[in-house]
């Protein structure tokens, strides 16, 4: 992979490496914290985000690896305010998925126009990580409501 300078975009990836890894922690987290009724698909939902977010550790560590870096082993700040009831786990996971868009628009920043496979890999995760915030988003509204969520409308 060519680029101009290697080191703030291995430094870029391996601050997402450690976002996702964090994510990973995060969602197995919640998935055991869920309680009531409609627990079976919320677990699976959490389940399949820690999955997913294995997937783009690897993804990253593999960027790392390709231009010559060294993947962390640290795992991300985790955000745990210890109240469990499902509207405030949705919001903690809309904050997270927030600053792993902002790592993600970053790194395209320091890629755009110079590493088209990493400004490829940047923009399908950026893609990835607005879905999410969106999907999210459309959790935390009550039905019937068609307007952005309170707490999507305060982080945007």
């Amino acid at each position: 992979m060519s680029l101009k300078n290697k080191r703030p975009v291995i430094d870029q990836l391996n601050k997402i490496l450690e976002a996702e890894l964090a994510g990973v922690v995060r969602y197995t987290h919640y998935s055991m914290m869920i309680f009531g009724y409609n627990r079976i698909p919320i677990v699976a939902w959490f389940r399949s985000g820690a999955t997913e977010s294995l997937g783009h550790a690897q993804q990253a560590g593999e960027m790392i690896t390709r231009l010559g870096g060294h993947p962390s082993l640290a795992i991300g700040p985790l955000l745990e305010t210890h109240e469990h009831d499902i509207g405030q786990i949705l919001r903690e996971t809309l904050q997270a998925e927030h600053k792993a868009l902002g790592l993600y628009v970053g790194l395209l920043g320091l890629v755009a126009n110079e590493n088209v496979a990493l400004e490829e890999y940047a923009r399908g995760l950026i893609e990835q990580e607005e879905a999410h915030i969106d999907e999210i988003d459309k959790m935390l509204r009550k039905p019937g409501d068609v307007d952005m969520s309170k707490e999507a409308q305060d982080l945007h």
